[in-house]
């Protein structure tokens, strides 16, 4: 049964794709792979940057049918992880207090903890939403 509900939204793709050339958009839709070759590579020199102009559309509806939608609102989390990430603020608005606290007293756990983010934070999101 395909999901009828909106879980990522193309203008947070597009602003995201702005900083693509580390990866961010594709981090958002769900590739984290791809997102960290990005990261390391400029956006593969940004010649995939570029393309990826034209694939948001088509990256947005997988993510829109891969991903639950639900209580937590993807856009939110990762417009918090990508500009807060240091601060837990995206850790807290999932109601992941515990960490969210960790992340602000050790600045994201020392980036480690926001690289972990940055390549899980679909799935979290997902699995918070199943569960009610």
């Amino acid at each position: 049964m395909a999901n009828n509900y909106v879980t990522h939204r193309k203008t947070i793709g597009y602003v995201l794709w702005v900083f693509g050339f580390t990866g961010a958009h594709r981090f958002y839709y769900g590739k984290p792979i791809s997102g960290t070759i990005y990261f390391f590579t400029l956006g593969l020199l940004f010649i995939g940057w570029i393309i990826d102009l034209f694939l948001i559309p088509s990256m947005n509806r997988q993510a829109d049918l891969r991903f639950k939608a639900g209580r937590v609102d993807y856009n939110i989390a990762w417009i918090l992880l990508t500009f807060l990430g240091l601060f837990g603020i995206h850790r807290m608005y999932m109601r992941k207090w515990i960490t969210g606290i960790l992340y602000l007293l050790s600045g994201g756990l020392v980036g480690i903890g926001i690289i972990y983010d940055f390549w899980t934070l679909n799935d979290q999101i997902t699995l918070i939403n199943a569960s009610g």
